[in-house]
Parts: structure tokens; C-alpha cells; sequence
């Protein structure tokens, strides 16, 4: 079988060692090296380039929305935490009752044992759903489902994870703790997800003086939103701003830096594109922020 081997960044030290586990079992290997951002960033035109069997998607779970004409399989890469180190948090944790706990994928297969080992501490605990997460108690960079369908039922929230990336974008009115099972540290989050949050409202501030208008779609096939494209553009032009539509595979200061033109981009792929606007020196809005902002109501996926 010819297969396409397609790695997150962090896990691309491990190509080569994978590449020949399967020419061993006498697979014809090609490895993508295209950066990966999550199991949305399916690796298809490449893919279907070389003609292959399948692309193997390696430390990301299958994303329910992503229709891919190329057939793939999604092995995991679960990591251990060691349960004994959530006896340094218990201090902390001691004037909430009631915690919901999620995770990434990584560590999503320990979640129970978490569970288990709050609730003989006698904590109450719920671990929620996420709708576009595939496992539960999930939580993807642009699904916090994981947390906001259980809070309303719990004093606090507590993520595991290493980095601030997935649990920044959990938005709800309880504390929300990170612990990191590599450091073993705990902290309180709310300052960083605040800070977000006013950042957003300054993108909202530069783009209501925005003219021009750039709107992103991506090829990727768990991002690619073109009727939403179309839509923003039929409704800006109509308020009277002057809107195109750019579509490319990867959005950074390369792909966009030499459009001097457009004072303001929106776009359709990855919500979280928005956090990082200083990159581009234009505000870039996602679909919720550009519903807000012209009151609209394109769909968002």
C-alpha cells in the first residue's frame, strides 16, 4: 500500500521512526512535510498527488466535519501523566466542590482516572462534550464544548495540558485552572482568557474603520468555508466596503504581508487565526467577530 505519513510538529521527530515501522510491513512511505495544525489540516492534495492509499494522521483525532476524498486513518499518541503529582494541587482546589475537567487529546485517555482520583478526594466531578471534538472531555483550539456544556454545573474548571493555547480558549465566567502534568504547576488562567477577550474588542475597534476587506478561505479540508466567503462579501459590499476573496492553503505574514490594500481581514478558516493579528499588522476578525461587528448572521461551523 502507498501511504502518505502526516505528523504534527511536535511529533515530526518521530517520522523516521514510523516511516520504517511500516516499510517493514511493506508499505511504500512518503512523509508530508507540510505543517500540520490540527486534524482539520488533513494532508489530501499532497495525497492525491501521489497517488495514495491513505494518509496516516498521526497525534490528532478524527474532526467529525472533515470530508476527505483521500482515505485516512488517525492514530493517536497518548502520554501518561503521572496521577501522584495532582496531590500538589489539592491545596488549591480545596475551596471549589465541584470541578469539570478536560483535556487534549494527548491526555484525554487519563481523564477518567482523574476522575476518579478527585472523587475519592471528595470532589464532585464532570467531564462535558464538545461538539466538534471527537472524544470527551476533550477540547480542540476552536472547541470548548468540553467545558461550556458542564459549567453551569461546576465551581471551577480544571485543564490539563501543557501551554496556554487550547485552555485560552475556554470562555466562561468560573476559574479556570491549567495543570501542566509535565512541571506539575497549577495556574489560574482568567487574566490570560480577560486579556483575550479585550484584545478581541480591539480588533472590533480598528475593523469599524476598515474600507477594504480581505476574506480568507482555506483549502484545508476541515477549514474550507467558501459559502460563508460569499456571503461576508455580498453584505459588506452592501454596507459599502470593498471586500475580495483570497484563497490559499496557508495564512501568515508571507502569504498576506504584500497586500498593502486591505485594512482589515476576515477570515472563514481557522477562528483562532484572530489571536494572532499582531503577525499580520491588520485585525483579523473571525466569523463570530465579523457577526458582531456588521450584525450578521453568516453560520459558523
Amino acid at each position: 500500500m502507498r501511504i502518505l505519513l502526516q505528523f504534527p510538529e511536535g511529533l515530526k521527530s518521530k517520522a523516521l521512526e514510523y516511516a520504517d515501522k511500516y516499510k517493514e510491513e511493506g508499505h511504500e512511505v512518503y512523509l508530508s512535510c507540510s505543517p500540520c495544525f490540527g486534524a482539520c489540516d488533513l494532508a489530501v492534495e499532497e495525497a492525491k498527488l501521489i497517488h495514495a492509499d491513505k494518509i496516516i494522521h498521526f497525534g490528532h483525532s478524527r474532526f467529525p466535519s472533515v470530508l476527505s476524498p483521500v482515505n485516512v486513518e488517525y492514530i493517536h499518541y497518548p502520554i501518561n501523566i503521572d496521577l501522584k503529582s495532582l496531590e500538589n494541587i489539592l491545596i488549591d482546589l480545596k475551596p471549589y466542590n465541584s470541578i469539570g475537567i478536560a483535556t487534549t487529546i494527548q491526555h484525554v485517555h487519563e481523564l477518567e482516572k482523574i476522575k476518579e482520583f478527585f472523587e475519592i478526594k471528595g470532589k464532585s466531578v464532570l467531564i462535558g462534550q464538545g461538539s466538534l471534538a471527537s472524544e470527551k472531555g476533550q477540547v480542540l483550539g476552536c472547541d470548548s464544548g468540553a467545558v461550556t456544556s458542564i459549567s453551569s454545573q461546576v465551581d471551577a474548571i480544571l485543564f490539563v495540558g501543557d501551554g496556554f493555547f487550547h485552555a485560552l480558549a475556554i470562555k466562561i465566567d468560573k476559574p479556570v485552572f491549567v495543570f501542566n502534568p509535565y512541571s506539575s504547576s497549577l495556574e489560574q488562567i482568567n487574566d490570560k482568557i480577560e486579556k483575550l477577550k479585550r484584545k478581541r474588542k480591539g480588533l472590533l475597534a480598528a475593523a469599524m474603520v476598515s474600507k477594504t476587506f480581505g476574506i480568507l478561505v482555506s483549502t484545508k479540508p476541515g477549514q474550507f468555508n467558501l459559502s460563508a466567503a460569499k456571503s461576508i462579501k455580498k453584505k459588506l459590499e452592501e454596507k459599502g466596503k470593498r471586500a475580495e476573496i483570497l484563497i490559499g492553503n496557508t495564512f501568515d505574514q508571507y502569504s498576506l504581508g504584500n497586500f498593502q490594500s486591505f485594512d482589515c481581514y476576515i477570515t472563514t478558516a481557522c477562528p483562532r487565526m484572530s489571536d494572532d493579528s499582531e503577525q499580520f499588522d491588520k485585525p483579523i476578525l473571525d466569523l463570530e467577530l465579523c457577526n458582531e461587528l456588521f450584525f450578521l448572521t453568516i453560520p459558523i461551523k
